[in-house]
């Protein structure tokens, strides 16, 4: 037989357990609550009839939920007795109440106003993270939902987040709250702006430092065969090369072969302002990233700060040849229009991407010595792709 504070300890725990804690708390189903409290053995009957008659008392002084009585006849009795037998919690604030703990109370009101006023796609993910929210302004975190149903990939259009006109938030509210705006906005584009950053995500302009890899492809570039730099020292310090090949993802540093005069910056994402910058007058620049509409947005945007760059290995063509088998969906899209920035052609097949179930091909699934073969006729002043234009 279980006391209340037995079963109240039972349901403490089972509030702590976030896949439970999600599966009550948005599933009318799952109630009521009905915990089996156990009736007393014989032997408890004839052996502690005083614990028995505790035990039954500590029942009735139960006043949250509704305590289910059964009569039971034991051998040793004259007659039955009535004992609890399961203790029915009929709603998710009644079993907050009967864990007899203040700190559930106080975190299910949070949630209740918390989820009364954001959108339905994010009440998993604020019901599930407690941490996200737990010691702070729940009007805040409200505010922080109205953001990420605003925002949409690029909106900040090169401006820092906290120039975002019209929103009604602080200089600080995104440094309190970067990682709930980012974990919202990953409910509603299926985890890009934890993949790309925040910041890339939105392109908003990087107020603090954003590092990138570069890596020198010539011997004696440089006296490093690879550094980590960031973007406002770039913007700062002549790179001593003449070919400089923006790469968007790590991963390809491999595929990466000996050019002549070239230095690789490798994962800046959206941040390419520094592209402008008067170290980069005169240098050949080359775009190499994914065949998605990401990159693609991308591309658009190192174009506003190199207009003179030549896209690489970013083609329907090549698309279509090597997909089967590599390509892949893409969660989100970077829009249902072609960013401004893009070619005709490449604004086609920004809209080709768009119409494919698998719209996405990364970078290092493309064979290595096709890349190699393309990024030397590129520093060779060759033409960059030897198929004919894409047709619609």
């Amino acid at each position: 037989m279980k006391s209340p504070s037995d079963l109240a300890a039972k349901l403490v725990k089972q509030w702590h357990r976030s896949d439970v804690r999600v599966e009550r708390l948005l599933s009318k189903d799952a109630w009521p609550l009905e915990p089996l409290i156990g009736k007393p053995t014989p032997a408890q009957f004839v052996h502690q009839p005083a614990e028995v008659q505790k035990h039954i008392q500590c029942w009735k002084n139960v006043s949250i939920g509704e305590v289910v009585w059964q009569p039971v006849k034991y051998r040793a009795g004259d007659t039955p007795i009535d004992v609890p037998m399961k203790w029915c919690i009929p709603s998710p604030s009644e079993w907050a109440r009967a864990c007899g703990d203040s700190a559930i109370e106080d975190e299910f009101y949070s949630l209740e106003f918390i989820v009364e006023n954001v959108n339905e796609i994010y009440r998993e993910l604020l019901i599930r993270e407690r941490s996200l929210w737990r010691n702070k302004d729940l009007d805040e975190i409200v505010v922080t939902a109205e953001l990420a149903d605003a925002f949409c990939p690029g909106v900040a259009q090169g401006r820092p987040l906290r120039l975002m006109a019209g929103h009604g938030v602080d200089t600080k509210f995104f440094e309190r709250h970067g990682l709930l705006l980012t974990k919202l906005l990953d409910e509603r584009y299926q985890g890009e702006a934890s993949e790309q950053g925040l910041l890339s995500f939105l392109d908003a302009y990087e107020e603090n430092d954003h590092w990138v890899l570069v890596v020198p492809l010539e011997r004696n570039l440089l006296p490093f065969r690879r550094l980590r730099v960031t973007t406002s020292a770039l913007s700062e310090s002549p790179l001593p090369a003449k070919n400089i090949l923006i790469v968007e993802n790590e991963q390809c540093f491999h595929h990466l072969p000996e050019l002549p005069d070239t230095i690789a910056v490798i994962g800046a994402g959206l941040d390419l302002n520094w592209l402008g910058s008067r170290t980069f007058e005169g240098k050949s620049i080359g775009y190499w990233g994914d065949m998605d509409t990401w990159g693609l947005l991308m591309l658009a945007r190192a174009r506003q700060f190199a207009p003179g760059l030549v896209p690489l290995l970013m083609n329907r063509a090549l698309f279509e040849r090597h997909r089967d088998g590599s390509a892949v969906s893409e969660a989100s899209t970077a829009g249902s229009e072609p960013p401004k920035g893009l070619t005709d052609s490449e604004a086609s097949f920004y809209r080709y991407l768009l119409k494919q179930d698998r719209g996405r091909l990364e970078q290092e699934f493309l064979p290595v010595d096709e890349v190699q073969s393309v990024l030397r006729a590129w520093v060779s002043g060759l033409p960059t792709s030897s198929s004919g234009p894409p047709t619609d």
